[in-house]
């Protein structure tokens, strides 16, 4: 019995904090028309194209680092973990190829951004998005 409590613990120890995290939802300008799966989301997150593919400039915005949906989207969309990430921008820096995307403080700053402007691209928590952007993905 006892065996089968420590075993239980374990378990809900490894399992619970993948639970904690919180789902997202990538959202762009509703007069975005591009078809944007996973893998376009990712090439323009981690800087590997400027560009949405249909055409027009994409400029990434990300809630701010050590948030639940900033680590949810980095392991979920960029199949990173935190710290692999900033290993990964901090190569790109140096090597003049990148620069990371902007962080912003929170959901509100960034609904308000992209309801403004075509071409930026972000993720907010799942269910925040109003009716000045456009959800093209949920993670």
């Amino acid at each position: 019995m006892k065996y089968l409590i420590s075993s239980f613990v374990l378990a809900s120890s490894l399992i619970l904090p993948q639970l904690a995290l919180a789902e997202v939802e990538v959202v762009v300008h509703p007069s975005n028309s591009a078809a944007l799966d996973k893998d376009a989301i990712k090439r323009i997150f981690l800087g590997k194209t400027r560009a949405f593919p249909g055409g027009g400039e994409a400029v990434p915005i990300a809630l701010k680092e050590g948030t639940s949906e900033n680590q949810e989207f980095t392991k979920s969309v960029l199949s990173k973990t935190p710290k692999q990430l900033k290993a990964y921008w901090a190569k790109m820096v140096f090597t003049g190829k990148g620069t990371p995307p902007r962080q912003m403080d929170g959901t509100a700053q960034i609904l308000e951004l992209i309801s403004a402007n075509p071409n930026l691209i972000g993720f907010i928590p799942a269910g925040s998005a109003s009716g000045g952007v456009k959800v093209v993905g949920k993670f």
